[in-house]
């Protein structure tokens, strides 16, 4: 699995933990719900800023996630 697929799964798991929608997720991090299922599903590559956006809005550390996605 590549490292994209990887982190949309750390982010689809870290999500469902919170119990919070892709669309709340998107509205945390400004963008609309198709862009979190397509960073979900790994069809995007994702910059810093916005993996750090998703963390914060995830209550939780970037290295979190990609500690997750290694």
């Amino acid at each position: 699995m590549d490292i994209k697929k990887r982190f949309g799964l750390a982010v689809k798991e870290r999500r469902g933990a919170l119990g919070i929608s892709q669309e709340e997720l998107a509205m945390r991090i400004g963008a609309d719900q198709a862009y979190v299922s397509r960073m979900e599903a790994g069809r995007m590559n994702v910059t810093l800023e916005t993996a750090e956006q998703v963390a914060a809005a995830m209550l939780c550390d970037v290295a979190e996630l990609l500690g997750r996605a290694g």
